[in-house]
């Protein structure tokens, strides 16, 4: 099965100078807790979580206002549409994240995998049980001090999130 096969389509994406309080709003209407960053030739260039906007707004003082460039992670890790899924769950669990974006070959977003995706993929007999819950017990391992943290302001990038092939 390959990354095409269960990504959500299309996922709202938006733009660096985009707001915080923009992406909280896409983030209740989409039912969604991520929104992938993209340049204006919707290459990924960073990723903001609910959890960014709690931690690197919210709890660090700022406004609603913040534009994403100082909240989001840049150069987030993407994965390709036809990549294997064993492989894209393979990245999740190794960089204990939750959702994954897709991209195609120049980086542009196509989708994004979320650890609910890989559920209802398990729920069509697509995925095995067992591998669903190896992917959760590895996402949810609690990080390691030693473990590199991405800085809290996002200087502007250049070049677009490339999929790790």
């Amino acid at each position: 099965m390959r990354a095409r096969d269960i990504m959500t389509r299309d996922p709202q994406c938006l733009r660096r100078d985009d707001s915080a309080r923009r992406a909280a709003e896409v983030m209740r209407d989409k039912d969604c807790g991520v929104v992938p960053v993209i340049d204006d030739a919707r290459r990924v260039i960073g990723i903001v979580t609910d959890r960014d906007l709690a931690i690197r707004a919210i709890a660090a003082g700022k406004s609603p206002d913040t534009r994403l460039n100082e909240l989001m992670t840049p150069r987030a890790q993407c994965c390709a549409a036809d990549d294997d899924l064993r492989d894209v769950e393979r990245k999740m669990a190794e960089l204990q994240v939750r959702r994954i974006p897709i991209v195609d070959a120049g980086g542009r977003c196509l989708g994004i995998i979320s650890q609910a995706d890989i559920a209802r993929a398990g729920r069509d007999n697509a995925v095995s049980e067992q591998e669903i819950a190896l992917v959760l017990e590895q996402i949810s391992e609690p990080a390691h001090s030693s473990r590199p943290r991405t800085s809290a302001v996002a200087e502007p990038q250049d070049e677009a999130v490339q999929p790790q092939l």
